[in-house]
């Protein structure tokens, strides 16, 4: 089957070979190089709404991630080294690359701004400037962790339980399960297109992407904190811009531009009227705002 997007034209998609991982992509648009990556339970999809406004000034590269919509999902291997950020950052690291750009912004929702984050440390050569959408780093996360986190961010222990639990019980009705994270985590309205969660639905009907995403979880538990504890002090060169949602648990449980300050030089941030899906929650104002960090 033909490579697919629900992104209108002029945007389209291949299937990029990023260093021996298939990497669904898709592009359109023309200026400087800018990289959309998504989140749990999501696809590259999640950016319908916003990608086309950006695409007036900017080339836009959306893509799966590893392990998600219809990339490829490798096993996780010891240790869920598979999908560690650093890895799943690599990916698209090779993405860029292979489309010519060596330089390039990245904004990254949910699992993918913990991508863009990682990338960030790995690339700094390479990322000209970040952005994260409702996310503060994971190390911090898990460093301050109470039980009004554990009650908030319940799905991320569910999902680190020893492997085949959560993968079963998702793997029951997994259209039950995506369309209730995504219910449970907006503020008012109805955001999300049905031909969105049409593909979101579809792309996590298959095994692999339950297995996959739970081992995206593992390694945030696991192998991911080997890693940010060895880059302790370090922070984000490039300029980084915060969002987030003013009623999600990150935007009333953290002051979200101080933690930054301490994982980058140059933070800059403001919160939406949203929930925690930015960009089908408010997608104009999402667009503005990335329009207005990376041309500023």
């Amino acid at each position: 089957m033909s490579p697919r997007t629900l992104l209108p034209a002029p945007f389209t998609a291949r299937t990029v070979d990023a260093a021996g991982t298939a990497v669904h992509t898709v592009t359109g648009g023309s200026g400087p190089p800018l990289l959309l990556l998504h989140g749990y339970p999501q696809t590259h999809a999640i950016w319908h709404r916003v990608a086309p406004v950006l695409a007036d000034r900017f080339t836009v590269v959306a893509t799966d991630l590893r392990g998600y919509g219809d990339s490829a999902k490798p096993p996780p291997g010891p240790d869920d080294a598979a999908y560690a950020k650093r890895a799943m950052a690599a990916d698209q690291l090779a993405v860029m690359r292979e489309l010519g750009f060596d330089r390039f912004a990245v904004a990254g929702h949910d699992r993918g701004g913990r991508v863009a984050h990682r990338l960030a440390l790995d690339a700094p050569d390479a990322v000209s400037a970040l952005a994260v959408l409702d996310i503060v780093p994971t190390r911090h996360a898990f460093d301050t962790a109470d039980a009004g986190f554990g009650l908030g961010y319940w799905h991320w222990f569910f999902l680190t339980a020893p492997a085949g639990i959560p993968e079963r019980l998702i793997g029951g009705d997994p259209e039950f399960w995506v369309t209730a994270r995504m219910r449970s985590r907006h503020h008012g309205g109805t955001p999300f297109d049905d031909r969105a969660v049409a593909e979101y639905v579809r792309c996590f009907a298959d095994p692999a992407a339950i297995a996959a995403s739970c081992a995206d979880y593992r390694a945030a538990a696991g192998i991911d904190r080997v890693h940010d504890g060895a880059d302790a002090g370090r922070r984000v060169t490039a300029p980084l811009l915060a969002l987030w949602g003013a009623h999600s648990f990150v935007g009333r449980s953290y002051d979200v531009p101080a933690v930054w300050d301490g994982y980058a030089t140059d933070v800059h941030g403001t919160a939406l009227d949203a929930d925690h899906y930015l960009p089908e929650e408010r997608p104009e104002e999402v667009a503005r705002e990335l329009t207005a960090f990376l041309t500023g």
